[in-house]
């Protein structure tokens, strides 16, 4: 399966973005972690993308935080 994000240096700076937009994969979390629907995000904010995109925005952003070690501050 082809993925549908990709990162480019040319493209926002190099930041991940959707295939064939110009649409962030974080903007894309910003909105779902505010609350946002899938059907929300795509007719109040970004029409181009399908639930497949954002889906692979959810899935984009796990594999990145399964690969990282997360190191907490003590408290």
């Amino acid at each position: 399966m082809e993925s549908r994000i990709i990162v480019n240096p040319h493209i926002c700076h190099g930041k991940p973005v959707v295939r064939g937009t110009r649409i962030m994969v974080a903007d894309v979390l910003d909105l779902l972690e505010s609350g946002k629907s899938f059907n929300e995000i795509i007719n109040n904010y970004f029409p181009d993308l399908t639930p497949e995109d954002i889906a692979s925005c959810v899935y984009f952003a796990s594999a990145m935080v399964q690969n990282e070690e997360i190191v907490l501050a003590a408290s």
